[in-house]
């Protein structure tokens, strides 16, 4: 599997980058804080999701205004922009009829955007998202000196080499991250956008309220929320789905705000996403074993036990080279081997490989 980055153009001139994948009906995913097209499809925190999401459909996803592959350099950043830099997505792909998946802050645009354009969204899912921001849900003194504390930590810390500040922000997102996970989020921050950005689109999100949109909400929706989710309260998703019409709200087991491929909520919000949308289910395990590689990894193992390189590999799977680093990185973690020839050893007592090896088998 592998991506297809374009480019349109708002309505006020700002250029924003989206990306396709996989095959079949569309699925459009909101962009949501922060994204980098490029950076997140190779990550150890979200390519569970871009090749999930993408068994099946095309998910078409894009980077917000200000941060990733789109325009920085904006002279708005708003919760109308945001909308309008999905219909120009949507528009640029010619799409009439779609589901839309919002996360987090994206599930507000996707609810601004449904109540909008009632024939043009089948379906809807969302998921760690909320009706009101942060000061529209509450107005205390301590809610002000928590947003203070945010915005601080972003003014002071972002693009330093000292990723303290950066960190307690992947810590609130990923709390049951690994350490590896957690220094990619951190450096995500870094490479998707700057400071200034940063802020903007922070207090942006604190100033949503579209209650009375989700009112108006005619596609049927699911809407799942994490019960111990650090960065939007479980409360904000129960209201969420109390406000939408016949809405169908599902409770997840997670302290993330953004789910890890091997916790065990993740396989339950993909079965329920699946059921919702009306996707195929994935293919039967491979009867060779290791359930706990992706498909994908599994191609990718499958040709190591070949004994190809990986420059052969990424010729023979149509991706790119760095693809291929990532993905055998992750095959050795789930492996717990150190070394290719541990792996080919492994995979080959499965019965991968069968079709004969060539190429080079020493460790990399």
């Amino acid at each position: 599997m592998d991506q297809r980055i374009q480019l349109c153009t708002a309505d006020d001139g700002v250029r924003v980058a989206y990306a396709k994948s996989g095959r079949g009906p569309p699925l459009v995913k909101t962009a949501n804080w922060l994204t980098h097209l490029t950076f997140d499809w190779d990550s150890p925190v979200w390519s569970h999701w871009m090749e999930e999401l993408s068994a099946g459909r095309t998910l078409v996803r894009y980077d917000e205004r200000g941060c990733g592959l789109s325009d920085w350099d904006v002279p708005e950043i708003s919760f109308e922009s945001w909308i309008r830099d999905l219909e120009a997505v949507v528009d640029a792909e010619g799409l009439e009829r779609f589901p839309l998946l919002g996360l987090s802050q994206g599930a507000a645009v996707a609810v601004a955007y449904a109540a909008r354009h009632p024939d043009r969204v089948t379906r809807m899912v969302l998921y760690g998202g909320y009706a009101r921001g942060r000061f529209e849900r509450d107005s205390s003194e301590r809610a002000r000196r928590e947003a203070e504390t945010l915005e601080n930590l972003l003014t002071l810390g972002w693009g330093q080499e000292n990723p303290a500040f950066r960190q307690a922000f992947a810590t609130l997102l990923m709390p049951d991250a690994t350490a590896e996970q957690m220094d990619w989020l951190s450096e995500l921050q870094r490479k998707s956008s700057n400071a200034e950005n940063a802020l903007r689109i922070e207090r942006t999100s604190y100033g949503i309220d579209v209650r009375e949109e989700a009112r108006r909400v005619e596609a049927p929706t699911l809407v799942m929320h994490a019960r111990d989710d650090a960065m939007i309260p479980f409360s904000q998703g129960r209201e969420l789905a109390a406000l939408i019409p016949d809405a169908r709200f599902v409770p997840l087991q997670s302290i993330n705000h953004v789910l890890l491929e091997d916790e065990p909520a993740w396989p339950t919000f993909l079965e329920h996403l699946r059921d919702f949308l009306g996707m195929e289910p994935p293919p039967e395990a491979d009867p060779r074993g290791f359930p706990e590689l992706t498909d994908r990894e599994r191609e990718v193992l499958e040709v190591i036990a070949r004994g190809l390189s990986n420059d052969e590999i990424a010729e023979a799977l149509y991706i790119s080279p760095k693809t291929v680093r990532n993905h055998i990185t992750r095959i050795f973690r789930k492996l717990d081997v150190e070394r290719r020839a541990q792996a080919i050893v492994r995979a080959r007592e499965r019965g991968y490989g069968s079709a004969g090896s060539h190429g080079s088998s020493g460790p990399e």
